[in-house]
């Protein structure tokens, strides 16, 4: 693997104009009529960071690797063969090639999902390289997953964040506290909304890089962000790490990696640097690490670089690893034995959710809003806890931005709003779940119900009087067309179903005459259900057959909304039919 003497992200002047200059550059190519390399055009009007509204993050605010990129712009150059050395700025333009490739296919599958949001590799590329160089410097299998585990240290709060387990060990062998996964970094309980799968496999893998980037996509395009802004940038990124440092790290790669860059083989990329925790490059070949529970979790836990990785077993109370003196903490990190807010969570309650406000028209946003309140045994509020909100249930309702799991943080009062919710076109009800994060505590239920789009209204358009014509056995040689409102509106995307009845007193299916043909194995049928207006709210039926029966019929249509239209038919032996609506409600049916 290529040698890495890249530099290391120092507190003081020098990384401050460094940092500085990287994020100016970065701004100058998103200066007004700018174009990146898609063809988009960039737009203007940088905003200072301000951290991701989720009050979640994706890696946990786990160490990153601090290496700012070459000064000097990169020259691309042809891909070098195995243990071929490299000039420093070609080796760091070079990106392995299972790992380029899995940031340009999560770009083109947002670019569909999410268009708006402008999400480009170079960013994936840029986080990807402060977060696990590469995924090692390309050390990942043809399916994508890394050769050996990923994980970040122990956050069990000395020097680091505490999070106590939330995923039994599962992902990252340590039943105890999390620890961030993959080449991507992502915690446990962040992964278990987020993960994605990438190279269609049928898993969400942390550790596959196919999964991990297009998980890492989806994050940081939550709530209609647009990337091509500074604003939506910036947050997206400190919403994946809440460091300004970070930020500036990322924006520099981004930057380096958006004028230049090329494939090296699966395993020659420059390999991770140093770290924000220490510094200490790490090279040493690790040992795997023991799960917590045999039945949980992955063997052959690693920590970040490769360096043998503590293990799960925290330190005893009042003593080291050892047994010895307590470990030094950072001033300000908290102590992992004091309880953490999540803790002392006892339940979970409603906080004025009104069940009549969640009730939504297919296709248009909830007015009523999910609030969820985190109580103490006695009663009292707590501050500072992650409320997962995750949408259930058989309709395409979402959360706005297209995601179905939302995660908050609660405020001084202790309750969590979830993101407003948006009907899709599946009606139905629904359900949201609010739990905390990190704790098997009992969750609270939100019933939600997504109604059809209605119309009030319905008119025959049918042009002129010209009537019908069909005899006994024939077709009618028209279709009944005809217009859809509500409350005056044109009313799109409204159900309708349109049924040959007995009589305008006996809306019953009737048995003779006039019938549509099934679409598919061509039999009579007289009644059809799951039509729908168009956009202007037109609907034209299907075409109508007749059967040997002569006389009068009636063909009635009906909307969610009460809009209702009656159409006569009449088939005559001497090869006169007509259709015509029928306002007469004594019009009878039959020969």
């Amino acid at each position: 693997m290529a040698a890495h003497f890249g530099r290391r992200l120092r507190k003081g002047a020098a990384t401050t104009a460094v940092a500085a200059a990287a994020v100016a550059a970065l701004s100058a190519s998103q200066a007004p009529g700018a174009t990146d390399d898609h063809g988009r055009q960039a737009t203007a009007g940088a905003s200072a960071p301000v951290p991701d509204p989720t009050g979640d993050d994706a890696t946990g605010n786990s160490p990153y690797y601090t290496d700012l990129p070459p000064l000097n712009s990169p020259n691309p150059s042809p891909s070098p063969s195995a243990g071929t050395p490299v000039a420093q700025g070609a080796a760091e333009a070079g990106i392995p090639a299972t790992v380029l490739d899995a940031y340009k296919k999560a770009e083109a599958e947002l670019r569909t999902s999410k268009p708006g949001c402008n999400l480009p590799w170079q960013l994936l590329a840029a986080i990807g390289k402060v977060e696990s160089g590469q995924a090692r410097g390309g050390e990942v299998d043809a399916s994508g997953t890394t050769l050996r585990p990923i994980l970040g240290p122990v956050l069990d709060g000395n020097g680091f964040a505490l999070i106590k387990d939330t995923d039994h060990g599962a992902y990252d062998g340590n039943a105890q506290y999390d620890q961030a996964v993959g080449p991507m970094q992502f915690i446990p309980s962040t992964w278990a909304w987020a993960g994605r799968d990438g190279n269609g496999d049928g898993k969400k893998d942390p550790n596959n890089i196919y999964d991990a980037a297009l998980a890492a996509g989806h994050y940081l395009c939550r709530g209609d962000r647009d990337l091509s802004q500074a604003a939506g940038l910036h947050g997206a990124i400190l919403g994946y790490n809440n460091s300004q440092d970070y930020l500036n790290t990322v924006l520099s790669w981004m930057e380096y990696y958006s004028k230049g860059t090329y494939s090296v083989p699966d395993g020659t990329g420059a390999a991770p640097g140093r770290r924000s925790d220490d510094g200490t490059p790490r090279t040493t070949p690790s040992t795997p690490a023991e799960p917590a529970d045999p039945h949980q979790g992955k063997p052959g836990s690693k920590d970040q670089g490769g360096r043998p990785s503590p293990s799960p077993t925290p330190s005893k109370p009042g003593g080291g690893q050892d047994g010895g003196d307590p470990a030094p903490r950072p001033p300000g990190t908290p102590d992992p034995t004091t309880p953490t807010p999540t803790d002392t969570v006892d339940h979970l309650e409603n906080a004025g959710t009104a069940t009549a406000e969640l009730t939504a028209t297919a296709g248009d946003a909830f007015t009523g809003t999910i609030s969820t309140r985190a109580e103490t045994k006695a009663g009292a509020a707590v501050a500072k806890v992650r409320i997962r909100f995750t949408i259930s249930g058989d309709t395409d309702a979402t959360f706005t931005g297209g995601e179905d799991v939302a995660t908050v943080a609660t405020d001084s009062k202790g309750v969590a709003k979830a993101p407003a919710l948006q009907a899709g076109e599946k009606t139905g009800d629904f359900k949201v779940t609010a739990t905390v994060v990190g704790r098997s505590l009992k969750g609270v239920d939100y019933q939600a119900t997504v109604t059809e789009r209605p119309a009030d209204t319905l008119t025959a358009t049918t042009d002129g009087d010209t009537p019908l014509t069909c005899t006994p056995g024939g077709e009618f040689a028209d279709q009944v067309h005809l217009k859809a409102t509500y409350k005056g509106a044109v009313a799109d995307k409204v159900a309708a179903t349109a049924t040959l009845i007995k009589s305008a007193t006996d809306a019953t299916e009737n048995d003779k005459g006039p019938y549509f043909k099934d679409a598919t194995t061509g039999k009579a049928v007289r009644t059809l259900t799951g039509l729908k207006t168009d956009a202007k709210g037109l609907l034209t039926l299907p075409k109508l057959y007749a059967d040997d029966t002569t006389g009068t019929f009636l063909l009635r249509v009906t909307t969610p909304g009460g809009g209702t239209l009656t159409v006569q038919l009449t088939v005559a032996a001497d090869g006169t039919a007509t259709a015509s609506p029928s306002p007469s409600p004594s019009a009878s049916a039959g020969s």
